[in-house]
């Protein structure tokens, strides 16, 4: 023959299906890969939370109670010294104790308690951590007692609200960006014009105070779970400054290009290189705010240049049912309104225990409350096991919203007060 045409049409056809049932080979011994790659996004999280659990059933919590001397000399700035040194416990896991071990960032609880018109204060910290937490209350407070203690919560039945006792409690969101703080204790003074030192205005005054006026049958808690993080964890710092700088209108600085991308763009696309453009005199975009943005990016600069914890609050009012005075709950919403600021940001009920609309009001309430307890007593965030309705407190706001006060603020009848510390025996001894 003087001309060959290629294969035939028969041949073509019995080499694909050659070639098919060879893919089809290839499915049948390796389909069981597919599923996993495609389901990832489902399994991630599911597969986190179940390692999570595990580690979590490891960490051991305990209680510990900080009593006070009859009066406080320290300023609120000692309690925010003590949390810039908790949150040296930030230990990050790596990437064979993230997926392997299940180790996340443990996190500890700030809680003031008012029980029967007597305030408790109280820390819930890792076992492990017990004598560090002691060691750095100490160095700034000196004159407080520490006593290991049982969980306050265990008190009270476990299942609230029931026949004899019912609650009230919500938690709490920002009223905007976590960028933006709240009020902070540094603003809590008050100016006399006949008077030159300030008057140091507290604000956990209006929280105690309703706390101190609680009669028996009736207690009022308040948490806040707070954990250590960067900005690794949680980009706060990094959402604090592109909203800076969008405040500022301050131009988005293009991204340059590689070398070689330039090298290419010039040798195969013909296109020259890039020139620096002239730089022109603009007016400094501070110079066009108003005096409120000027003090709101102030006040974000300061925020961030703060160690941050991610933290969520929540506070219960609960009692017996003879005892219950539900316009009690006005005292934690007061002192979360104290706090905030139209200007900057505040603190919001969510999730409240109250449900407005039918069907079913008064059962769905019930099983708000329920959940609302459950959480609290397990010190869960408040969509666990989903992440969520968490937010960024740094150590000034977390001082200004627990730290311990002096005598003037809370009457010494209604908070444990001891007189004198106890003090260990001297080591020198003689011991016959």
């Amino acid at each position: 023959m003087l001309f060959d045409f290629g294969p035939s049409a028969k041949e073509v056809i019995s080499g694909l299906a050659g070639y098919g049932q060879w893919i089809w080979q290839f499915i049948v011994m390796w389909w069981w890969i597919l599923p996993p790659i495609v389901l990832f996004r489902l399994w991630r999280p599911l597969y986190l939370w179940f390692i999570n659990e595990k580690f979590a059933a490891k960490v051991k919590y305990t209680f510990l109670e900080i009593n006070l001397p009859q009066e406080v000399m320290r300023p609120i700035q000692a309690m925010e010294q003590v949390f810039s040194h908790l949150w040296s416990i930030y230990d990050p896991a790596n990437f064979k104790e993230k997926w392997l071990e299940g180790k996340f960032l443990v996190n500890f609880s700030l809680e003031i308690a008012g029980i029967n018109g007597m305030v408790h204060f109280f820390m819930r910290v890792p076992v492990a951590l017990k004598e560090v937490v002691q060691s750095v209350i100490y160095s700034q407070y000196p004159e407080v007692e520490i006593n290991e203690t049982d969980d306050y919560t265990r008190h009270v039945p476990q299942k609230i609200p029931n026949r004899d006792w019912d609650s009230w409690g919500c938690d709490y969101v920002m009223l905007r960006e976590d960028s933006y703080p709240i009020k902070t204790y540094l603003q809590f003074f008050e100016k006399t014009p006949d008077v030159k030192e300030e008057k140091r205005i507290d604000p956990l005054a209006a929280l105690l105070e309703g706390m101190a006026f609680m009669k028996p049958g009736e207690q009022l808690w308040l948490q806040i779970v707070a954990k250590p993080i960067t900005n690794k964890e949680n980009d706060w710092i990094s959402r604090g400054k592109k909203l800076r700088d969008e405040l500022i209108h301050r131009p988005q600085t293009p991204r340059p290009k590689s070398i070689w991308r330039q090298v290419f763009e010039i040798l195969f696309l013909w296109r020259s290189p890039d020139v620096i453009p002239e730089t022109k005199e603009i007016p400094a975009p501070m110079m066009m705010l108003t005096d409120e943005e000027k003090g709101a990016i102030q006040a974000m600069e300061k925020k961030i240049s703060k160690y941050g914890f991610e933290c969520n609050i929540r506070f219960i009012y609960l009692g017996e049912r003879k005892s219950f005075f539900k316009p009690r709950i006005k005292v934690p919403i007061n002192f979360f309104t104290g706090i905030s600021t139209e200007q900057l940001n505040g603190l919001r009920p969510w999730n409240v225990t109250k449900v407005y609309y039918p069907p079913a009001i008064e059962e769905r309430t019930y099983i708000k409350k329920r959940d609302l307890f459950w959480h609290y007593i397990h010190r869960f965030t408040p969509l666990f096991p989903e992440p969520g309705k968490t937010f960024v407190l740094n150590t000034e706001e977390l001082a200004t919203l627990y730290h311990f006060p002096g005598k003037m603020v809370v009457p010494a009848a209604s908070l444990k007060r001891i007189r004198a510390k106890k003090a260990e025996p001297p080591t020198n001894l003689p011991i016959e």
